[in-house]
């Protein structure tokens, strides 16, 4: 789920951008130190939205730079388990299809993929439904729930498991697919 936060830090502004404005400065500031970072308690941070405050510089001595309290807005990524994300797949291996939610991306592992026996086949690459005949490749718009998050030091570092093997869950022409045999069927 993405959300809006409000932090708070102390921005150190080099000499060489006193001159300018000090909110755009502290803005590129703290878009170089946060943007893309992972923290365990807040999420993945996407983007800094703008600077809410800046409070009087302080200066170190030996130190030519200003250090500027400094209350601005973020935008967060934090994936909560039991919530059901739409994505796209980004990869398929042998193990499993690897689907794009929001900045991160979550594995589907094979035995989560449908509730149907599943083949790999390595020269599309896509997973096929022996009964169905379903194919889910690359690229494929689809909807899961996240059944697992681990979130570490980085985007790289951090694991989110999803499932589709529920209902109205899958690749969005299933989901369709479904609803239409359970409208006939009533």
């Amino acid at each position: 789920m993405f959300y809006l936060i409000q932090l708070r830090d102390t921005v150190r502004v080099p000499p060489s951008e006193l001159k300018g404005d000090l909110k755009s400065v502290v803005f590129n500031e703290l878009k170089k130190t946060y943007e893309g970072i992972v923290d365990e308690d807040v999420g993945v941070l996407v983007a800094i939205t703008r600077v809410l405050e800046t409070g009087d510089g302080q200066i170190i001595w030996g130190d030519g730079g200003v250090y500027v309290d400094t209350k601005f807005e973020a935008l967060v990524y934090k994936p909560l388990v039991q919530e059901v994300v739409n994505g796209y797949v980004t990869d398929i291996t042998e193990f499993g299809a690897f689907v794009r939610i929001g900045p991160l991306d979550g594995l589907v592992h094979v035995s989560q993929v449908m509730d149907d026996f599943v083949r790999y086949d390595p020269s599309i690459p896509a997973f096929i439904g022996k009964e169905t005949e379903r194919t889910l490749k690359i690229g494929d718009n689809v909807r899961a729930r996240i059944v697992t998050v681990a979130l570490r030091n980085s985007i790289a570092d951090s694991k989110v498991g999803l499932t589709m093997r529920q209902p109205g869950l899958g690749k969005w022409e299933w989901i369709e697919e479904d609803k239409k045999k359970a409208g006939e069927g009533a």
